[in-house]
């Protein structure tokens, strides 16, 4: 059925408008879909911490090869630290097994919850809702939006969490072993964090772009390939401009696409550029240091 004015024109409502912003209240409310996994979440917590511990570990024992096992010719040090450097990695890997499979559990588990819900909302709105919301538009908040919130959710908030753990434990020996070289890698840091905050801002509205836009061509499809869709189209005889209005729907997310990639990549570009100079300047201060 076609409502409103136009050809299959439905009234909605500005989603940029309605489109609430990440405050602590939002955040509370996400978390009341994790509590019930709160145990899992904790256990998800220690063996993030485990496995950043490990990685830790095995750039020590390189250390306590070359430094004292080789020159001091210590055949039982040197068999132990060779030991550990299959023993390490070997533990790392069944840690993190474990951690996929509770990270996997938790945010299967929250989107399973979070899309019921959503669908037993839908179910409560108004005749005059579904009237003024495109049937496309629904199903992409059921399905690539819900999606979404699970990458967040499994991939995003785990990698945040393992690498602010890495962090301190990796800032904590490295101020054990050389405070003076530490201090100039964190002078460095500045370079990463900057252009991060302000390239994530721009990738963050095009990923938005990118949900509206998968939005729209959902809509677009749900509307002209349903049986009653296909027939008000094969009547009017509007088979071109359906296909040319789809093909516009799918260039605007293709285009979006290739620019997000292209923005990406010259961010890891740049990343990796700063990298190797805060690398070569920290190797020649260390070099000085020991000359």
């Amino acid at each position: 059925m076609v409502h409103g004015s136009g050809w299959f024109a439905y009234l909605r409502h500005d989603e940029e408008q309605d489109r609430p912003a990440v405050t602590r209240e939002l955040l509370l409310r996400v978390w009341h879909f994790a509590q019930p996994y709160q145990w899992q979440v904790v256990l998800l917590l220690v063996t993030i911490m485990l496995v950043s511990g490990l990685s830790l570990v095995s750039p020590l024992l390189f250390r306590m090869l070359i430094d004292t096992a080789i020159p001091e010719r210590n055949l039982s040090m040197l068999n132990w630290l060779a030991l550990g450097m299959v023993g390490i990695p070997v533990l790392n890997g069944v840690i993190g097994v474990w951690q996929r499979q509770l990270n996997s559990a938790i945010g299967d588990g929250v989107i399973y919850d979070l899309r019921c819900s959503l669908y037993q909302h839908m179910q409560r709105m108004s005749l005059r809702f579904f009237t003024q919301t495109r049937t496309g538009e629904l199903m992409s908040r059921l399905n690539n939006d819900v999606i979404g919130a699970q990458q967040a959710i499994s991939n995003t908030l785990v990698t945040i969490i393992s690498n602010f753990v890495s962090l301190v434990a990796t800032l904590a020996i490295m101020l054990a072993l050389e405070w003076r070289l530490t201090l100039l890698a964190l002078l460095i840091l500045p370079l990463f964090v900057l252009p991060a905050r302000r390239i994530g801002r721009v990738l963050r509205d095009l990923r938005r772009q990118s949900m509206q836009m998968n939005a729209e061509m959902n809509a677009t499809m749900n509307e002209t390939l349903n049986v009653s869709g296909a027939l008000l189209v094969k009547l009017f005889g509007r088979e071109q401009r359906e296909v040319t209005r789809f093909s516009q729907d799918a260039g605007s997310v293709r285009d979006i696409g290739i620019r997000s990639a292209v923005i990406s990549r010259w961010f890891f570009m740049l990343l990796s550029i700063v990298s190797a100079v805060g690398t070569a300047v920290v190797f020649w201060v260390g070099g000085l240091l020991v000359l």
